[in-house]
């Protein structure tokens, strides 16, 4: 049996060791198959429904969602992203941080279904703070919380209403997702601190 790899993650500040792997590439394919379809189920089709990612990886798991609901339907829906930085409550509000946002969401949110597509759903604070930045731009009609994983450990009242997988994890565990747009590979792998 191979020895748990130890490498660093930028993110994380510090070596980790890998303890599991919670999903392949063909699991993630899978899962997007399954959730493009709840998606459709639940909205009735993908008329008035457009998906924002937030970014990073939510952006790549957002345009292949709306690829797949484009096989299905035969219409694709627009795909924005959502920058959450200047609306996250742990970041510093100093007058010198200067950064500019990247979001890009190149049609109204106004009166739409506003599908918003995040990688890993934990606290829910990453969420509140997409949701500010998404209501800025417009008031949707309704919008619903998709994620690849759910580990659990909500600080806030915020649940999704699609997942791809429910990860029981504890609250010092990281969970990483890698895909091919971002990392050049796509698994999500289950770390603690070294």
């Amino acid at each position: 049996m191979k020895a748990p790899a130890t490498r660093k993650v930028s993110k994380a500040g510090g070596p980790l060791r890998q303890k599991a792997q919670l999903m392949s590439s063909s699991e993630i394919d899978r899962t997007v198959v399954r959730l493009a379809h709840e998606i459709l189920e639940r909205n009735n089709g993908a008329e008035g429904l457009v998906l924002v990612g937030v970014r990073r990886r939510g952006l790549p798991l957002a345009e292949r969602l709306a690829r797949k609901i484009g096989e299905i339907e035969k219409v694709q829906p627009p795909v924005g992203s959502i920058d959450i930085t200047p609306y996250r409550d742990d970041r510093s509000h100093s007058a010198e941080e200067v950064r500019v946002e990247q979001t890009s969401i190149p049609f109204s949110v106004e009166d739409q279904t506003v599908v918003l597509v995040d990688d890993v759903l934990f606290t829910g604070r990453s969420t509140r703070a997409a949701l500010d930045a998404l209501i800025d731009r417009g008031r949707p009609r309704r919008v619903e919380l998709c994620v690849l994983i759910d580990r659990g450990h909500r600080e806030l009242p915020i649940q999704a209403g699609y997942v791809g997988r429910t990860v029981q994890t504890s609250a010092t565990d990281i969970v990483e997702v890698l895909l091919h747009e971002v990392d050049n590979q796509d698994r999500v792998l289950l770390s603690e601190r070294a």
